[in-house]
């Protein structure tokens, strides 16, 4: 079945960077275009960032200029790397697949970014 195992979360000081990992299973990667979201307390999960099976990239506005992503298809992984991180985006991150998503979510990795 379709599987996502995010990691790489942690407490950040603001103006800091985080590395995030996902490792997905249960589906062809290579071709899948992939996705990373978030969802802060009390909000709903936001689109953050996505890259497509071809490389090519695209960001949501908050992420644009500070945020990366990209791919390894040998490991079926995907990264997000996000710098100048601020306190607003403490949140839960997850992966998925590019929107639309699939119904099956893993359990996120958690990022603090402390003042």
């Amino acid at each position: 079945q379709v599987r996502f195992v995010e990691s790489g979360g942690g407490v950040v000081q603001a103006g800091g960077s985080r590395r995030l990992s996902c490792e997905a299973s249960g589906i062809t990667f290579s071709s899948m275009h992939m996705a990373w979201y978030r969802q802060a307390p009390g909000k709903e999960r936001e689109f953050v960032a996505r890259i497509n099976s071809s490389g090519s990239t695209n960001f949501a506005d908050a992420g644009k200029g500070r945020f990366t992503i990209d791919r390894d298809n040998t490991r079926n992984e995907v990264y997000l790397e996000m710098n100048s991180l601020k306190p607003e985006e403490t949140a839960t991150y997850y992966c998925n697949r590019a929107p639309p998503p699939y119904p099956y979510w893993g359990q996120g990795t958690q990022v603090t970014v402390s003042t």
